[in-house]
C-alpha cells in the first residue's frame, strides 16, 4: 500500500474503495485533500456553560444565545388541541435542562437517543415551572468517547460541511473527525512545506504542519489564530506573485508602440468640445500619455464612477494612436452602449479627418463584410463594436490600442481574443463601477489604475427616494406631469415577459397597460433586449430626439445610455436588483444640468423595515448583514451617490467572486482570505511578491525554487493568462 500524502483516501481506515466514490464526488481523492478539507466552525469549551451558570445569567436580564453540553435522559410527544410539541430532557453535571420543537416533530423526534451528548446553542429561558428550556436550539452530537473528552479538557471541537453526498451513507461529523485524526496522525509529518524557509521565518509563521494539525485539532485559540493568519498568508502571497509575474512580462518582456503626439491636433480637438474636461480627467490623460509614449505597453485601468467622463478620456487616447497612422477597437458589452459610442464619438469627430466604423453581430452580412475589409487593409481607424470584434472573421493588421469598456462585463478570454488581434496592443479598460481597493490589488493588480474621481462641473447630485408599491399612482402622476414640462423619465422592469416562477412585472405587460391609462396623453416607448439592433437603434434615437417623453425598459439600458433631457428614472421591483446594477441604471439620468430623480420601488415589506444606520455599516454584525442584504442594499442606494462608497457596501455583502468575478481575471478563487477584513496582510504579501519577481523574475534562485514549484503545480491553470494582459 502507498505511504505517502498522495495515498488515495480508499487505503484510510473506515474509507475503502465503495466509499471512496462518494469522498471523490465533492473532491477528495487523496489524503492531501482530506488534510486541506477543514472545518466551517469551532466549539470551544471555554464558551461553555452549565444548567446552573445558565440559569443565574437568565435571572439577571442576559437575553443572548449560550452553548450547554448535555445527556439524553428522556424524550416526549406533547398534545394539546390539535397542536403538538417535542419536549427532550437533558442534564449535565449541575442539573437538568430541556429543549423544545413545535416545528419538524417527526424528525427531531428520531434524531434523539438516550445517553447519547449534544452540544446545545439557542437563547435560553425559564418557564413558569422554573425548568430551563431552548426552543428550537442548534445542536451537534458527540460520541461518549468525544463527549467525555471533550468536558474533561476543555478541547475545541471542529465541525465539518457534511455535503449531501456523505449523507446518503450516514457519514456525519463523528466520523468525519475520526477520519481526520487518523490522517493526522499517519500522514502530517509527509506533509511538504509550501513557503520557503526565509518567508516562514521573516514573517513568524508557522510551518505547513503546524498549521494543518490546529486548523482540525487546535490546541488553543492563539494556534487557531495562527494557522488561519499562515493560511491567508500563503493564499495571498502566491496569488500576488502570479500578479507581480504577469505584469513583469507585460511590462520588461514585451515591446509595445511608442507613439508621437500630434499636440496642435490635441489643442484643436479639445477647443472643439462642448464642455472643458475635469482636472481628474486632466490627470488621467497624462498618465496615459506617459504610457503611451514609452515602448512598454500600456496595460492601465480607467475607473469612475457613472458620468465622471472616462469615454472622452479614451478617445483622446484613441486620437493619439490613429495620428501615428494606427488602428484602435473599442469593445462594449451591449450593441446599444456600442451603437452610443459610435454616434457619440462620430459627433465629436466630424471636424477630423478621423475615420469611425462600427461592427456588431446583428448588422446585415453585406456591412460586416464592408468592415471586415478596413479592418484587415490596415487603414487608420477607429472601430466600435460588441464581441463581434472577436469573432475569427475579423483580421486587424495594424491594431496598436485596444479600449475594454465595462470590462467586468467581459470574461478573460475574451479580453485576450481581442488584444491577441493586435501585436502587443496598448490597453484600456474601463468600469463605471468603481472597484474597492482589495480588488485592486489582487483581481486587478495588474494594472496601472487610473481614477476619474471628480463628476463634469455643474453636475447635480441624483436625488434618490426608496418608495413602495402602494406609492406608485403618486409616482406615476409625477411623471407624467414632468413628462408635461419637458422632463424625460425611464420606467424600468426586470424582466421582458411574465415568469411563472417570480413576482415580477413585465416591460411589455405594463407597457400596453400604462400608454393606455395614465400615459394616454404622453409619448410612450418600449425597448427590451429580444429586439434586433435595429430596432433599438430607432427607439433611441427618437427617445434622444424627444419622440417619446417615457421610455419603458429592461435592464438593456444599465450601460452607456446617455440622454441629457432624461432626468427621472423609474425602477420597479429594485430589490431584485444588485447594487452596482442599481447605481447604473440610476446612473442614465443627471447627466445634464438639470436635477434627477431616482425613484426605487420595492415591496411595501421591504420599505417597511429599515436597517439603521447605514452610514455606519462597517459596525453591522455579519449575522445582521446576512439576514437583511436587501433593505441595506436598498438603504444605500438612498443614502449615497458615490459609487466608490456603494462598491465597498457591495463587497462586503456579496464578496469579491460575486461582485466582478474572480474567474473574469484568470486568478484562482480566495479560499482562505477575506478581502474585507485581511488588508494589511494583503499589502504585506503584495510588496513581498512584487519585491522577489522583481529581483528574480524567472524565479531562478535556489530560495525561490520552492515559489516556482508551487506555482507550475497549483496554478498552472492561471498560467497561461501571464503573458498578455
Amino acid at each position: 500500500m502507498p505511504n505517502s500524502i498522495d495515498t488515495s483516501i480508499q487505503f484510510l481506515k473506515s474509507i475503502g474503495p465503495k466509499r471512496s466514490e462518494y469522498f471523490n464526488s465533492i473532491g477528495i481523492q487523496t489524503v492531501h485533500d482530506l488534510l486541506y478539507y477543514f472545518p466551517t466552525r469551532y466549539l470551544d469549551r471555554s464558551s461553555i456553560l452549565n444548567t446552573k451558570k445558565v440559569i443565574n445569567y437568565v435571572v439577571n436580564g442576559y437575553e443572548g444565545e449560550v452553548t450547554i453540553i448535555g445527556e439524553v435522559v428522556d424524550k416526549e410527544l406533547i398534545r394539546y388541541g390539535k397542536k403538538r410539541l417535542l419536549k427532550i430532557s437533558f442534564k449535565d453535571e449541575q442539573g437538568f435542562f430541556e429543549c423544545v420543537w413545535f416545528q419538524g416533530i417527526r424528525f427531531f423526534k428520531d434524531k434523539f437517543n438516550e445517553n447519547e451528548v449534544y452540544a446545545v446553542s439557542a437563547k435560553p429561558v425559564i418557564t413558569k415551572y422554573g425548568h430551563l428550556q431552548f426552543a428550537h436550539p442548534d445542536f451537534d452530537l458527540f460520541s461518549s468517547n468525544e463527549s467525555k473528552e471533550f468536558v474533561n479538557t476543555g478541547k475545541i471541537i471542529p465541525f465539518y460541511r457534511i455535503p449531501q453526498e456523505l449523507r446518503k451513507i450516514n457519514f456525519g461529523n463523528i466520523s468525519f473527525r475520526k477520519l481526520i485524526h487518523n490522517a493526522v496522525i499517519k500522514y502530517l509529518n509527509e506533509l511538504p512545506e509550501t513557503l520557503p524557509e526565509y518567508i516562514v521565518a521573516d514573517n513568524n509563521l508557522i510551518d505547513i504542519q503546524t498549521t494543518i494539525q490546529n486548523k482540525h485539532f487546535p490546541l488553543n485559540k492563539t494556534l487557531l489564530e495562527k494557522a488561519d493568519y499562515r493560511l491567508k498568508f500563503e493564499e495571498l502571497f502566491y496569488i500576488e506573485s502570479i500578479i507581480a509575474i504577469r505584469k513583469y512580462n507585460i511590462k520588461e518582456k514585451t515591446n509595445g508602440f511608442s507613439f508621437l503626439l500630434n499636440k496642435q491636433l490635441l489643442k484643436d480637438f479639445l477647443k472643439s468640445l462642448p464642455f472643458e474636461l475635469t482636472d481628474a480627467q486632466k490627470k488621467v490623460l497624462h498618465e496615459i500619455r506617459l504610457d503611451m509614449e514609452s515602448s512598454k505597453p500600456m496595460n492601465r485601468l480607467i475607473q469612475g464612477d457613472v458620468g465622471s467622463g472616462k469615454t472622452i478620456v479614451a478617445l483622446i487616447a484613441m486620437i493619439i494612436a490613429i495620428t501615428n497612422n494606427k488602428q484602435a477597437a473599442i469593445m462594449a458589452p451591449t450593441e446599444i452602449l456600442a451603437l452610443q459610442h459610435y454616434e457619440k464619438i462620430k459627433s465629436f469627430l466630424q471636424k477630423f479627418n478621423i475615420n469611425v466604423y462600427l461592427l456588431l453581430g446583428g448588422q446585415k452580412a453585406k456591412d460586416k463584410k464592408n468592415t471586415y475589409e478596413i479592418i484587415s487593409n490596415g487603414d487608420p481607424c477607429i472601430i466600435i463594436g460588441t464581441h463581434a470584434l472577436i469573432e475569427q472573421k475579423v483580421k486587424f493588421s495594424n491594431l496598436a490600442l485596444v479600449v475594454i469598456d465595462e470590462q467586468h462585463r467581459f470574461g478573460v478570454a475574451q479580453r485576450l481574443k481581442l488584444i491577441s488581434k493586435g501585436s502587443s496592443p496598448d490597453v484600456i479598460v474601463m468600469t463605471a463601477t468603481p472597484i474597492p481597493r482589495t480588488l485592486t490589488m489582487t483581481v486587478y493588480g495588474d494594472l496601472d489604475v487610473s481614477t476619474i474621481s471628480e463628476m463634469p462641473k455643474n453636475r447635480k447630485p441624483i436625488k434618490t427616494y426608496l418608495r413602495g408599491e402602494n406609492k406608485l399612482g403618486e409616482i406615476y402622476s409625477f411623471i407624467k406631469k414632468s413628462a408635461v414640462n419637458g422632463i424625460q423619465s425611464f420606467i424600468v422592469y426586470p424582466l421582458v415577459e411574465e415568469s411563472e416562477k417570480l413576482d415580477l412585472k413585465a416591460a411589455e405587460t405594463h407597457y400596453n397597460e400604462l400608454k393606455d391609462s395614465i400615459f394616454s396623453e404622453v409619448k410612450v416607448g418600449l425597448i427590451h433586449g429580444r429586439m434586433d439592433w435595429n430596432e433599438k437603434k430607432d427607439i433611441m434615437n427618437r427617445f434622444s430626439h424627444k419622440e417619446f417623453e417615457i421610455l419603458i425598459s429592461t435592464t438593456v439600458i444599465e450601460v452607456g445610455i446617455d440622454i441629457p433631457e432624461a432626468n427621472i428614472i423609474l425602477i420597479n421591483d429594485a430589490h431584485r436588483f444588485g447594487l452596482s446594477q442599481l447605481h447604473q441604471l440610476r446612473g442614465r439620468i443627471g447627466r445634464g444640468t438639470e436635477q434627477g430623480y431616482c425613484i426605487l420601488v420595492a415591496k411595501n415589506s421591504f420599505i417597511s423595515k429599515r436597517i439603521e444606520p447605514t452610514f455606519s455599516f462597517e459596525f453591522l454584525s455579519d449575522s445582521v448583514i446576512q439576514k437583511n442584504k436587501t433593505i441595506i442594499r436598498l438603504n444605500a442606494m438612498a443614502e449615497h451617490t458615490s459609487g466608490f462608497k456603494l462598491s465597498e457596501i457591495d463587497l462586503k455583502l456579496r464578496g469579491p467572486g460575486d461582485v466582478f468575478g474572480v474567474q473574469q481575471s484568470g486568478l484562482p478563487n480566495f479560499k482562505y482570505a477575506d478581502l474585507i477584513n485581511d488588508y494589511n496582510i494583503l499589502i504585506n504579501t503584495k510588496q513581498q511578491a512584487f519585491k522577489i519577481i522583481y529581483n528574480d523574475p524567472l524565479l531562478k534562485k535556489m530560495k525561490n525554487k520552492l515559489i516556482k514549484y508551487i506555482i507550475d503545480k497549483k496554478y498552472s491553470d492561471n498560467i497561461k493568462y501571464m503573458n498578455t494582459a
